[in-house]
């Protein structure tokens, strides 16, 4: 099973924006996989749909931190 990792907040305005940019259509692509394995049944760690979500949200939040900064 693999380990649920979250973004910290701190974590990513440490990162470049590409870096973000990167991270965020990653997390995107593995929220797509992890809702077509939930509609399949194959997903084992519910969890998971929640913790991507939220990491897509702080990813977002530090982006517009820098647009508005």
């Amino acid at each position: 099973m693999k380990a649920v990792i979250s973004l910290l907040a701190k974590d990513l305005r440490d990162m470049t924006n590409d870096e973000l940019d990167r991270r965020l259509a990653d997390t995107r692509q593995e929220l797509f996989n992890l809702r077509f394995q939930s509609a399949t049944g194959q997903l084992e760690n519910t969890a998971r749909l929640r913790h991507a979500r939220r990491d897509i949200a702080r990813i977002l939040t530090v982006q517009e931190e820098r647009r508005s900064a």
